[in-house]
This record gives C-alpha cells, structure tokens and sequence, in this order.
C-alpha cells in the first residue's frame, strides 16, 4: 500500500468514526427530550403513546380528588378548550392549587390514563409557565375564531 492509499483509508476511517458519533449522539438526544402538549393537542392524539412527555394548563376548580389511604391524586388539567385527568401519586408542591398553572411531566399507563412522575406548579401569582401560558393563548385564539365563524354566519 503506497502513501497515497493509506490517507484515504484514514480520512475514511475519520469521517466513518465522525459520522457514527453523530449519530449515536443524536439519538441519545432525541431519547432524552421531553416535549410539552396542552390538553387540546393529547386529545387530538399528537402527544405520544410510549414516551414521556409534558402536560399542562389550569387545574380545574373542584377536580382534585385524593385517595384516603396513598398519597394518590387525581385532578382535571383544561387549556381552557379541553380538559384532561392526570393521576399523580406523591406529595404535590406548596403552591398547586385549583385554578393555578401547572405542568406535569409523565406518560400514559397501560389503561391510557396520563400519570405524572412530576407536578410543577407556578411559584407567585404572576407566573404561569411558558408553555402554559402559550397553550392557554392558543385555546383562546380558537375559540375567538369559532366565536367569529359562528356570528358571521348568523348574519
């Protein structure tokens, strides 16, 4: 093997190692991300089925319910347009309460329900998460629209 020949073989080798490092890391990145859904988007089905993801919006007044004997609570989530039953077993933050911004991370169990491994809830009265803050803008846009539709079509 001349010269010429073995520096082809290691810049190869080189672009080979570089190209399979890219990949590796991408997909450990693309495994790693957890992608935030409003209610309106789980129930359109866009939130996935074997993967982890975030969930939130306002906790709805008088859907909290809490198991007597575990540390298991159920509760509603509404972006305003939809609403979804998240089921979380621990002990919830300080600041969760009904009608409060919230994000849940979790997946779907086996009987299709979300169960949360975290709750966060927003830390003053000003806050809402931005992702809870663009999902509710995004509900109420909408309906705007139908509102719209609904009293051009009336006229």
């Amino acid at each position: 093997m001349n010269k010429r020949s073995k520096r082809k073989v290691l810049v190869l080798s080189i672009v080979f190692g570089v190209a399979i490092s890219t990949v590796l890391g991408l997909t450990a990145f693309e495994e790693n991300l957890l992608y935030f859904y409003s209610p309106t988007q789980v129930k359109d089905g866009e939130a996935p089925d074997a993967h982890t993801f975030r969930v939130g919006g306002l906790v709805v007044d008088g859907s909290v319910k809490r198991a007597s004997d575990s540390l298991t609570v159920q509760f509603d989530v509404t972006d305003n347009e939809e609403r979804m039953t998240v089921e979380y077993t621990g002990i919830l933050p300080d600041l969760f309460r009904e009608g409060q911004g919230i994000v849940a991370m979790g997946s779907f169990n086996t009987s299709g329900r979300f169960v949360a491994d975290e709750v966060l809830a927003k830390h003053d009265e000003k806050y809402m998460p931005p992702e809870v803050a663009a999902a509710l803008k995004t509900a109420e846009d909408a309906a705007k629209i139908k509102a719209d539709e609904q009293q051009t079509g009336n006229i």
